[in-house]
């Protein structure tokens, strides 16, 4: 982390750290009121084509039924009647003087103009709830919120321990922490959409490849455990080459549990066999099972888990026959990895930036116990 004399002088980190975050301008609760007063104080539209009475919640249902999919299913979720939302729908398509949604028997997909419009969209609906929680808080009738996604499949010693610190710095700062248990994609878009304000996830590029407006933090670097048949000749050296794999079924995924390293990894295991494709397990939350049944195969078949051990020095040295006659073996040249990171969105308010940065550093600085 780069020294005081680097840093900006509205964002003092209270302590150095190993780790660099990406390089951005960062910006404070100052920032966030001026980007919402530069919304909101826009002039009403004359015939000449400026948006004038757009309300926020047309904005609000027009996000409900792109991210639903249908009109149906968004009226559901914001508790009105169907004829009702399509009626502000087309009150909102009136005021830009443009088509936002096409609709269609299989659902409704946004135009051109209506993807530009959702993104906007999120971004100032963010900046309203945001901006009223904060003010709410100063006013003395409510504790500011962080939402983070957890998703499902970590090691647990890493979500417990992030979890843990987390909790703490936000209740240090009277901040209150809700969870979200849902998955992340390798751009974190539930957080770029402003679904959360921060997620614990894979990054499976460099920091500099994540989209804005996102920050990290790194936690560690995380690689996979990888079973075969106590036969293989793998076993016996105890060590696999990557294009070994290849040539048997690997059960792995499924791909909805964590896509960003699914596809990461798919692609590396390509490189050397192009028609290579995982399998995916018979039970998702089940590795003595995945175990039990890649045993019972009448060919070689292998088992590969998502990222759960941390990568330090030479790693797992096992060969020996485990569960189910299947042995452990470490990939030659460690290929796949993933690192771990804490992200979250540049536009929150400096204090949960804060924290959020505290509780990374905290993680980064505890060496975390091998996950099985």
């Amino acid at each position: 982390m780069a020294n005081r004399e680097e840093q900006p002088a509205r964002w003092r980190l209270s302590r150095p750290v190993q780790r660099r975050p990406r390089r951005r301008r960062h910006r404070n609760e100052g920032d966030d009121m001026k980007q919402l007063e530069a919304v909101t104080a826009q002039p009403p539209m004359s015939a000449g084509g400026t948006l004038q009475n757009v309300e926020l919640r047309h904005l609000r249902y027009f996000v409900a039924i792109a991210e639903a999919g249908s009109f149906t299913d968004a009226a559901e979720r914001m508790f009105i009647a169907q004829p009702t939302l399509s009626q502000q729908l087309r009150r909102l398509e009136d005021i830009i003087g443009a088509q936002l949604l096409h609709r269609r028997r299989e659902g409704v997909r946004l135009t051109t103009a209506g993807a530009v419009l959702l993104e906007t969209s999120r971004t100032i609906l963010s900046l309203v709830d945001r901006g009223v929680n904060h003010t709410r808080h100063a006013a003395g009738l409510g504790r500011q919120r962080l939402q983070v996604i957890m998703p499902p499949h970590l090691p647990d010693a890493l979500a417990a321990e992030t979890a843990s610190r987390l909790m703490s710095a936000a209740a240090a700062a009277d901040v209150d922490v809700t969870w979200l248990e849902a998955p992340l994609d390798g751009e974190f878009s539930p957080i770029r959409q402003r679904k959360a304000d921060a997620g614990l996830g894979w990054l499976t590029g460099s920091t500099e490849e994540l989209p804005a407006p996102l920050d990290v933090m790194s936690l560690g670097e995380f690689e996979p455990r990888l079973w075969i048949p106590s036969r293989h000749p793998a076993a016996g050296r105890g060590t696999i080459t990557l294009d070994e794999p290849t040539r048997m079924p690997v059960v792995h995924g499924p791909r909805r549990a964590d896509a960003g390293t699914y596809d990461a990894w798919l692609e590396v295991l390509r490189a050397a066999d192009p028609h290579f494709a995982f399998t995916d397990p018979p039970f998702r939350h089940s590795l003595p099972m995945a175990l039990a049944f890649a045993a019972a195969e009448s060919r070689p078949t292998a088992v590969l888990t998502g990222p759960c051990v941390v990568v330090e020095g030479a790693g797992p040295s096992i060969g020996q026959a485990g569960a189910y006659d299947m042995a452990e073996v470490p990939l030659e040249g460690r290929p796949l990895t993933a690192t771990a990171g804490l992200v979250w969105t540049t536009d929150l308010p400096r204090q949960l930036q804060q924290i959020l940065f505290d509780s990374a550093d905290g993680v980064g600085c505890v060496p975390l116990a091998q996950a099985s």
